[in-house]
This record gives structure tokens, C-alpha cells and sequence, in this order.
């Protein structure tokens, strides 16, 4: 029988670390605005639309990846895991791997919204009710360890789908693979996915959609920020960018000023020039000399490389 008893990690107030995130953003050169917080009800509907997008391959790419060789990453895994799962979002690939594994001993999701982590949990209880199910309720990229409830396994496995590795800066993605490591233990693995290096072009659509979902997706954080920081942006004075840097290999999305204005935030003023942009997003494209260099410094070694028949997405296996 699936259980679902919640457990959190300290976090700090919600509301306070996005008002000081977006004051302390807003008053930087560039200006910055940390890309965790266009996941609203909204953002996270608009995300699952960009997945469903002709432009946007990786979903599609880590879908076929995962049917076509979820048997041979599941029998690397091994029997009776713990599968721990950094953001479990609508959870399509999650069922797979479970569906895949030999009596995994339990499913434990690492999110930060608890309404989604207990809707995301409720949906897989319908499709595994025999998985014991232990959400907790973190900011992954603060979890140094799960709290002391979690089940007991031979071995402990961090899952990390989709391409969310590539949001950060070097420095940072390999704080988190180490981070990855010291939870799954000495016996455990990592098994992240990344983005590959490929022709810009393709790479740019992926995040210029004709629709415009993206934009759309881009420019909510502005909505949030004034719904819920009371703040004044005028959201139609500003657009979606995003490039592709061909030089730090990543597409840069930012959020930029179409007219000089002034935007007040907390009782202080921001003033914006013509074609000035918020950065809000970055996301890194690999090659496997990347991987390598990325999983020796965080003290992890390749094990396995999966990809799509077009080798444009990447499923990593790392142990200690």
C-alpha cells in the first residue's frame, strides 16, 4: 500500500526569499531573475504546452530514449532501489523508469510545491499502489541528505530528468552532482539527463516556438512578480529573447525593455533603458567530453550513456 506521509526540509519563507531574490536581481548589472520562479499554477501549465510544441525536441527526444532502453537502465539500477527524484513534474518518464525497474523498494520525489508534489504523488498511486511512496517537501538545491524516515535499500538511486542540470552555471551543476553523490551513497547511482550540443538552428527554435507558449511562459514571471510582490511591471513593454551562445554553448532567455520605463518594487524604483534585459534563464548544452569533465569533478565516473536516435538528448548513469 502506497503511503504518503510528507516530510520537509527546512525552507526558508517562501514569499520573503522571492522578494529578496527579485530585489537583489533587479539591482544588479545585468539584471537577473532566478529562473525557479516562473513555476507558478500558471508557468507550470505553460511548460507542460512548450513540451508539446513542434520546436521544443526534448521531451520527445528523453520519452523515445527512455522506451527504447529503460530495460538495459533498469537492469543497471538493479533490484529492490530507492529511486529519489529531484522535481517530478507530470511524472510520464517517472512511470516509465518505475514501470521498468525489479521491485523498486520505494519512490521518494524531492519538490518544493507541496500541492504538487502531493498531485504528482496521488496520480502514481493509481498506476503503482503497491509502491511504498515517501514525498518530501525541499528545495533539492539545499538537500544534502533525506530526513531520516526514508526507507532502507541495497541501493539508493537520484533521479534527475529532463534537461534542469543545464539552468546552471557550471560551478553551481557540479555542486549539485555532488550533492547527487552524497545522497545516494557510496553504493548508489546518479542518473541525470542533459541536453547535447547539435545544429543552433534546431536549438533555438526549441525555445522560439511560433505560438509563442514560450513567450508567453517567459513573461508570467512578470504577472507573478506583480500578483504576488505588488510590484508594477507593464508585461506588454517587455519581450521574450532568447539565443543561442555559441561561444559558452547555452541559450541565454532573458526578458527585455521594449521602451525606457520605470518599474517600482517594495517602495524602490527601477528605472529601465531601451532594449535592456533581465537575464532569466540559461540552459547549457553538452558534449560527452562536458559529462566527463562535469562527473570527475563532482567525484563521480560514467557508467552509461544513453540517447535518441538522433543523439540530441542524453541520459547519464553516474556512481561514485
Amino acid at each position: 500500500m502506497a503511503t504518503h506521509a510528507m516530510r520537509t526540509a527546512p525552507v526558508a519563507d517562501a514569499a520573503q526569499e522571492f522578494l529578496g531574490d527579485v530585489m537583489a536581481g533587479l539591482a544588479l548589472r545585468p539584471r537577473r531573475i532566478p529562473s525557479k520562479y516562473f513555476y507558478d499554477a500558471l508557468g507550470s501549465a505553460l511548460f507542460e504546452q512548450i513540451c508539446a510544441t513542434p520546436e521544443y525536441y526534448l521531451t520527445r527526444c528523453e520519452l523515445e530514449l527512455m522506451q527504447i532502453h529503460r530495460s538495459d537502465i533498469a537492469a543497471r539500477l538493479g533490484a529492490h532501489v530507492q529511486l529519489v527524484e529531484f522535481g517530478s513534474g507530470a511524472g510520464i518518464k517517472t512511470r516509465l523508469l518505475l514501470d521498468a525497474l525489479d521491485h523498486p523498494v520505494c519512490y521518494t520525489p524531492v519538490e518544493i510545491s507541496e500541492s504538487a508534489l502531493a498531485s504528482s504523488c496521488a496520480a502514481l498511486t493509481r498506476d503503482f499502489p503497491d509502491l511504498e511512496i515517501h514525498p518530501c517537501s525541499a528545495d533539492f538545491t539545499r538537500l544534502h541528505r533525506l530526513p531520516a524516515a526514508s526507507l532502507r535499500s541495497p541501493r539508493r538511486v537520484v533521479y534527475f530528468a529532463g534537461s534542469t542540470l543545464g539552468n546552471f552555471e557550471d560551478r553551481e551543476a557540479i555542486t549539485l552532482l555532488a550533492n547527487m553523490r552524497e545522497i545516494a551513497g557510496p553504493k548508489g547511482a546518479v542518473l541525470v539527463g542533459v541536453d547535447l550540443k547539435k545544429d543552433p538552428a534546431i536549438i533555438e527554435a526549441a525555445y522560439n516556438d511560433a505560438e509563442g507558449v514560450t513567450a508567453a511562459f517567459t513573461l508570467n514571471l512578470l504577472t507573478r512578480i506583480n500578483r504576488e510582490l505588488g510590484s508594477d511591471f507593464d508585461v506588454s513593454s517587455f519581450a521574450h529573447r532568447a539565443r543561442y551562445n555559441r561561444i559558452l554553448g547555452r541559450i541565454e532567455t532573458q526578458i527585455v525593455s521594449l521602451r525606457p520605463q520605470r518599474v517600482h518594487l517594495d517602495r524602490r524604483s527601477f528605472d529601465f533603458c531601451r532594449d535592456e534585459a533581465i537575464e532569466v534563464e540559461i540552459s547549457c548544452k553538452y558534449d560527452h567530453a562536458d559529462v566527463q569533465r562535469m562527473a570527475q569533478s563532482a567525484a563521480l565516473s560514467v557508467q552509461a550513456i544513453w540517447t535518441d536516435h538522433n543523439q540530441w538528448f542524453a541520459l547519464v548513469l553516474l556512481t561514485a
